[in-house]
């Protein structure tokens, strides 16, 4: 019979190229086998992939951990003790300050938590900020969970990175909108989506890096010109010509400087309506403007009621 492998006798250098070659699974689950074991993972921390989470509760509370390149992909589910079936075969594990019964499944791991799963849940992201370089995401399942405050609210005060972030504004929400918004640089895709006219109009105190509204008809000329995202997607607009005549004409001076990419669908817009900078809209299929300092172009494309323009910097 042969003897354990003393993995925690190896020299630091040599335990930390171990760790870099396990993959995402192997590395969660032998975070798992003792405390001893989650401090070296985490001690090496800065030195691991960076993971996306996402956090997945449409059926079941659920986090999924990708790669970047999303070809390693670990699933953990969390369950209540009595979703133990009898027979199974369950392992005890410390995590944190927690004990967590595991069980393997082929696309990961089950987890049963003796307190409620809203713990367990914020307990296994804790966890997973030790060891991975994290990113979230987060899609409207999360919104339909009671898990929702409790996990944006924590995470948004870790300050962690977002890789997409998709918010529901309902009209209770605002003291957690005022949390958010004040930490929006750290998102890199804010979608956001109303399901009804609550009366919650956000407010924004920091900006992500790319952002789509749907149902945008609160977002005024205004709220265009201060947003500092890089890509800008408005459906169901109200913004009409002139207003269209003014984003163009700010833009060359100078302004929105930050912009790659402006989409915005709007009913307001009229092919024959007032002229945009100085001609008929139709005009403008296919133009190619420049700023007033020459440091860029943007080509201009029109659809039904549609507008999008790109920007190229000259090299």
């Amino acid at each position: 019979m042969s003897s354990p492998f003393p993995l925690l006798r190896l020299p630091r250098l040599v335990l930390g190229e171990v760790f870099k070659s396990l993959n995402l699974g192997e590395k969660i689950k032998l975070s798992l086998c003792s405390k001893k074991v989650s401090t070296q993972i985490n001690n090496n921390r800065l030195y691991s992939q960076k993971v996306i989470v996402d956090l997945d509760c449409s059926r079941q509370k659920i986090i999924r951990v990708l790669s970047e390149n999303d070809k390693d992909t670990f699933q953990i589910s969390i369950h209540p003790d009595s979703d133990i079936c009898p027979y199974s075969t369950i392992q005890q594990c410390s995590m944190l300050c927690s004990t967590v019964r595991v069980m393997s499944i082929q696309t990961g791991i089950k987890t049963f938590w003796e307190n409620n799963q809203k713990e367990g849940y914020l307990s296994f992201l804790r966890h997973l900020l030790k060891i991975f370089q994290c990113k979230f995401s987060t899609d409207l399942s999360l919104y339909y969970s009671d898990l929702f405050e409790p996990i944006i609210s924590e995470l948004f005060a870790l300050q962690v990175e977002f890789k997409e972030f998709t918010l529901l504004p309902f009209k209770n929400h605002n003291l957690l909108w005022n949390q958010i918004s004040s930490n929006l640089e750290m998102v890199e895709y804010l979608t956001i989506v109303p399901i009804s006219d609550t009366g919650f109009r956000p407010v924004f105190n920091s900006w992500p890096q790319n952002i789509t509204i749907w149902s945008s008809d609160w977002f005024t000329l205004e709220s265009l010109l201060e947003c500092t995202c890089t890509r800008i997607t408005l459906w169901g607009s109200l913004l009409k010509n002139k207003e269209l005549d003014e984003i163009l004409r700010e833009w060359r001076a100078g302004e929105l400087p930050n912009l790659k990419h402006l989409t915005i669908a709007s009913l307001n817009f009229k092919d024959n309506g007032e002229h945009i900078l100085g001609m008929n809209p139709l005009e403008l299929d296919g133009m190619v403007i420049q700023t007033d300092d020459g440091s860029k172009t943007a080509t201009i494309k029109l659809g039904h009621r549609l507008i999008k323009m790109s920007v190229t910097p000259f090299q």
